[in-house]
């Protein structure tokens, strides 16, 4: 009876749990937060004290004093690190509500569809126990695909292929629900492995995890640049023969040549969807397309690379960064339609 008093002064809020990026919308609002999913915290004498959450604590990722540690909750689009995401979700939650001692939001939260009950159970845990009235999760190929407009409800088939920090998830949708659904571990965190593996392997350089980042971000491609080369860039790291810091130039065609696996990876589970959907899903794809969604769509020329491997049309979504947090919005705006979706309880 209290929490539903309670549940008048709150306003519902759905979150977009991402390996890289948390972002928060709110019922009536749209998304007003969106944060990297990094904590930092404060070690005395084995007592752990949050420094700082989102933001901050990413430009901390890297650069830390021994009493100093910054984590990442977040691996592979599931929750590695228990306490840290609950402390994480708390803090997005006080952000957004000022007033935060008579509220108790009704969250809805989107998990991977690879995802397994106990990681979904962690995922609802830590969203009760930072102070939900009440937990839904939702499938995130759904959330996706309602983020990028897509009319999910129809009896056609849509393919939506979601990009993220942690996984890929390729799903064919029909009748507002998955008809086939792959989740693979490769995203945006793959991808920056693979940048820094490969300066180690050829360039003798070592960097750290923001560098390839950045590397990634202004000219990472997911294929050969036309004229063998491509734009270039500067880039610091700890030369590892000699030890010292240097500074070194990066083409487009060397990024290209380290990220082949990755995209190769991100193709090949689109391929497998395909091959695996109904015939008649089958033509409406050919007829609609594939829309690409989150961070790693933005991954120049992927588009293209997935045209060339699978012979459709390739789009990427409006707002690709935001669509499971825009979806996953939605799917609270318009709770009664999209009822079978949301899973509020296991």
């Amino acid at each position: 009876m209290f929490d539903k008093f309670r549940g008048l002064f709150s306003s519902d809020m759905a979150i977009d749990l991402g390996t890289a990026n948390t972002l928060v919308y709110v019922k009536g609002r749209g998304v007003i937060l969106s944060e990297p999913s990094v904590v930092a915290y404060h070690v005395k004498d084995g007592v752990k004290k949050v420094l700082a959450v989102g933001e901050d604590a990413k430009l901390m990722l890297g650069r830390t004093p021994g009493s100093i540690e910054a984590i990442r909750p977040m691996r592979e689009g599931v929750i590695a690190d228990f306490d840290t995401a609950e402390e994480m979700i708390k803090h997005f939650i006080r952000k957004v509500h000022k007033r935060s001692t008579f509220s108790k939001p009704k969250i809805i939260v989107c998990v991977p569809h690879g995802a397994t009950p106990v990681e979904k159970r962690a995922i609802r845990q830590s969203v009760l126990s930072a102070g939900a009235r009440r937990a839904g999760l939702i499938a995130e190929p759904i959330a996706a695909a309602i983020g990028a407009g897509m009319p999910i409800t129809d009896p056609t088939g849509n393919m939506v292929v979601d990009i993220g920090g942690g996984t890929t998830e390729v799903a064919v949708l029909s009748l507002g629900d998955i008809v086939y659904a792959r989740s693979v571990r490769v995203g945006g965190d793959r991808m920056d492995e693979a940048i820094i593996s490969y300066l180690r392997r050829q360039q003798n350089l070592l960097v750290g995890e923001t560098t390839a980042e950045r590397v990634k971000t202004s000219i990472g491609t997911a294929r050969m640049p036309d004229d063998g080369r491509g734009t270039s860039m500067q880039i610091r790291g700890r030369d590892l023969l000699n030890g010292v810091p240097k500074e070194i130039e990066v083409t487009q065609a060397q990024i290209a040549e380290a990220l082949a696996e990755p995209v190769q990876q991100i193709c090949e589970a689109v391929m497998t969807a395909l091959e695996t959907t109904p015939p008649d899903l089958a033509a409406d794809i050919v007829d609609r397309g594939v829309m690409l969604t989150g961070g790693g769509a933005l991954l120049g020329d992927l588009d293209l690379a997935l045209r060339e491997q699978t012979g459709l049309a390739v789009s990427i979504a409006d707002e690709s960064l935001n669509c499971v947090a825009l979806g996953t919005g939605k799917a609270l705006e318009y709770e009664k339609q999209l009822r079978h979706a949301i899973d509020y309880d296991s």
